[in-house]
């Protein structure tokens, strides 16, 4: 099946600057609602539990290749899984020295997403030691969390997140604390969970909207009916957020939405129409595009390459990777028709598959996300006035301090 109707690479490729390394293959809870275990695509039974030495060492020399050939300097490491942390200190000690040793000249952001369970004193000394930037998935309070995110035996995983992000606050870790990666969920009380995790002291969060298709719809949306349950459900924190003295945290989706309404160009991969520059590295060194892409089909997300016999340069010019590259040229028609286009990208690439249409089309969240960069729009439109400015002016300084083109994210 095509991962996508776009085939042409493209005249000019945006060379890869961010990796996730699927360095460990199993996982300690049984979140259902998790793209990699519940969802489309059951390829990780056939993966190795963990990533052998040859392979990180392979990958570690195709990326300095690859930044080499297009002269950058620097790149971003995540070490994902699965439980990342599953393989132990010297596990990713290992892993980080052959990463190191094996791109000379180039500098590495590592950072690492955890559940947290593992995540004890030691852990989070060694990280901090490392230089290693640590974000921990929690879905907000009690009630929250133990809607989905408990081990295979029914229990809570709460007291043990808890525990890793209270630990992660302390001054001596802060400055390595990434912040809590949050998926939306529904029957929880907004408010509720948004003021849990600051309770926390977490410096920053990340709200996930759960992964679904138009073929297998995410909870709460019903193809072809009205609503806007995310929407709803992210509005009254976003108020709350935006009309605070002080941020209380840094909430990335509500950032980049602001900053690409003003004229902005970077963002993350499920908003705006810069680049995608990210491959995923598999446990057994197979090349894969973004791995959310697990939620449409079996398969969807391979390339058919792999460090032991692809070059990144030869990956970057395959379909699926064109298809994220090429902003609007990629969108479906009722994309590039929208007034929002520019802010929205489509949303998601992974969420706009539909069985018989591939990924060109509109995102299942779609009314979702009109009705939250709506809203943002309309406080921003209003905020500005107060300040006898318009959003056109702010586009407009925005415009004359960025790079010209289109940045890669």
């Amino acid at each position: 099946m095509p991962h996508t109707d776009w085939t042409e690479p493209g005249s000019t490729s945006y060379p890869f600057r961010q990796y996730v390394f699927k360095v460990q293959s199993r996982c300690n809870l049984d979140c259902d609602y998790c793209y990699v275990y519940h969802l489309a695509d059951q390829g990780w039974r056939r993966q190795p539990k963990y990533m052998a030495p040859d392979t990180v060492r392979t990958a570690a020399r195709r990326m300095a290749e690859h930044a080499g050939r297009h002269g950058m300097d620097r790149v971003k490491v995540t070490i994902h899984g699965g439980e990342p942390l599953l393989g132990g200190r010297e596990y990713l000690a290992d892993f980080l020295s052959i990463m190191r040793q094996n791109t000379p000249g180039i500098a590495i952001d590592f950072s690492v997403q955890t559940n947290g369970v593992l995540l004890d004193d030691a852990m989070a000394a060694f990280l901090v030691e490392e230089g290693v930037i640590v974000g921990i998935s929690l879905d907000g309070d009690r009630a929250a969390n133990d809607l989905h995110r408990r081990f295979r035996d029914g229990r809570s995983s709460y007291d043990f997140v808890e525990a890793a992000i209270r630990r992660m606050v302390r001054p001596e870790n802060r400055d390595r604390f990434g912040g809590v990666l949050c998926t939306v969920q529904l029957p929880a009380d907004p408010l509720r969970v948004w003021r849990s995790l600051l309770d926390l002291g977490t410096p920053a969060v990340d709200f996930l909207l759960p992964h679904g298709t138009w073929s297998s719809p995410p909870p709460g949306v019903r193809p072809g009916e009205a609503g806007t349950p995310y929407a709803d459900w992210l509005i009254p924190i976003f108020d709350e957020w935006f009309d605070a003295p002080r941020r209380p945290a840094a909430v990335r989706i509500f950032q980049d939405i602001l900053n690409l309404l003003m004229g902005g160009i970077d963002s993350y991969e499920f908003f705006g129409l810069a680049p995608v520059c990210l491959v995923v590295v598999e446990t057994d060194g197979t090349y894969e595009q973004v791995d959310s892409m697990k939620a449409a089909y079996e398969g969807a997300a391979a390339t058919g390459m792999g460090v032991f016999t692809h070059s990144l340069d030869e990956l970057l010019v395959t379909p699926g990777i064109v298809a994220r590259q090429v902003g609007l040229d990629a969108l479906s028609e009722t994309c590039r028709a929208c007034r929002l286009v520019a802010t929205c990208g489509g949303g998601l690439y992974s969420h706009r598959y539909r069985e018989g249409s591939g990924f060109v089309n509109p995102s299942v969240f779609c009314a979702d996300l009109y009705a939250l960069i709506s809203h943002i729009e309309r406080r921003t439109i209003d905020r500005l006035a107060e300040r006898g400015l318009t959003l056109a002016q702010v586009r407009g300084y925005q415009a004359d301090s960025e790079v010209s083109g289109r940045g890669p994210r």
